[in-house]
């Protein structure tokens, strides 16, 4: 099975996206292709392709990355206008690869509208697991999916910005983005 990728120039910099032979999105990243291997389940180098990937395995057997716009104009068109302001939500097939307790966290930081936060402690309460607050950390910094799945929305104890595979910096900026382009439904924003 192969995975696709594109990277792009957007006003955050560079962003990388994956998506499998089906059109589904797997993995998402700021920067070049090799910050987005580190953030798919498996890959290692087609004949051709660049840059080289290792070998692993994982469900499914052996991966390769393959470059191709065309399978990933979709994710990059919709990620273009989101990022632009153009877009407030993102209408594609995802398939990120994770435990049951991540995808329920992962589906969980899809409901939360651009412009909102909340706070690790609130999305354990929302699980039913109110002492899980470092477990849903740590299913957010396993998120594949970043920006589709809005980890950088989650904030730590009291509003604290907090841990970001891409940095605070980076972090601050989205959160500011969607402040400013996306403002938050009266009454609604739980931080």
């Amino acid at each position: 099975m192969n995975f696709f990728h594109d990277t792009f120039r957007t006003s955050f910099g560079r962003f990388s996206l994956a998506v499998d032979e089906s059109g589904a999105v797997v993995a998402t990243a700021f920067g070049s292709t090799a910050a987005l291997s580190r953030r798919l389940p498996a890959c290692r180098r087609m004949p051709g392709s660049r840059p080289h990937f290792p070998s692993c395995r994982s469900t499914g057997g052996p991966r390769h990355l393959v470059p191709d716009q065309a399978r990933c104009a979709p994710a990059r068109e919709q990620m273009l206008a989101y990022l632009a302001g153009q877009r407030r939500a993102f209408a594609l097939p995802l398939a990120p690869h994770g435990t049951p307790f991540q995808q329920r966290v992962w589906a969980m930081l899809q409901e939360i509208p651009p412009g909102q936060t909340r706070t690790y402690g609130q999305l354990a309460a929302q699980l039913g697991c109110p002492r899980a607050a470092r477990a849903v950390g740590r299913a957010l910094a396993t998120n594949p999916l970043c920006v589709i799945v809005p980890c950088h929305r989650v904030l730590g104890a009291r509003g604290a910005l907090t841990g970001f595979a891409f940095g605070q910096n980076l972090k601050r900026r989205l959160l500011a983005f969607e402040r400013s382009v996306f403002p938050a439904q009266s009454g609604k924003t739980t931080v």
